[in-house]
């Protein structure tokens, strides 16, 4: 399949979500124009606010391809990712993103991705989600058991 194939399938399950209660977004993995993952956003369906479908695409490629790099893949999503689901495509390894939909769309649609990405520009003093490090010497040695570890797996 091509570019417009893939985007056409991400758009269509965008369109479905919203006919069966869920979110207007949809997303596609494909390797070499070949379909590898496709999700819808389920966050409401689901009761499960990280069921994005960039995030639940990635889950489902990984999973099919039995590894957490997937290097060599695309994704196609109906909008522009939010943080979320932008971070978990770095994570991923994932090549390229296309996408049709921007944040400005979403927030016109009543998504404000926006404020989280403004957010993450702030100090976590000055967002709006207070925070506090605690135990922070203690949280410390599970660190360093990892840097110790002869036999991890990086990723």
């Amino acid at each position: 399949m091509n570019k417009e194939q893939l985007m056409a399938r991400a758009i269509r399950l965008s369109e479905e979500s919203v006919s069966h209660g869920g979110g207007p977004f949809g997303a596609v993995i494909a390797r070499d124009g070949d379909i590898l993952a496709e999700a819808a956003n389920c966050v409401t369906t689901h009761c499960d606010p990280t069921a994005h479908a960039e995030v639940s695409a990635i889950r489902e490629a990984a999973a099919r391809l039995g590894t957490f790099d997937l290097s060599g893949c695309e994704i196609y999503t109906s909008c522009e990712p939010c943080p979320m689901c932008l971070g978990a495509i770095y994570w991923a390894r994932l090549d390229k993103i296309y996408y049709a939909n921007n944040r400005e769309d979403a927030a016109r649609a009543g998504f404000d991705d926006d404020f989280i990405y403004r957010e993450l520009e702030l100090k976590p003093a000055a967002r709006h989600k207070p925070s506090e490090i605690i135990m922070e010497q203690e949280a410390k040695e599970a660190f360093r058991r990892w840097i110790d570890k002869d036999d991890k797996t990086k990723y």
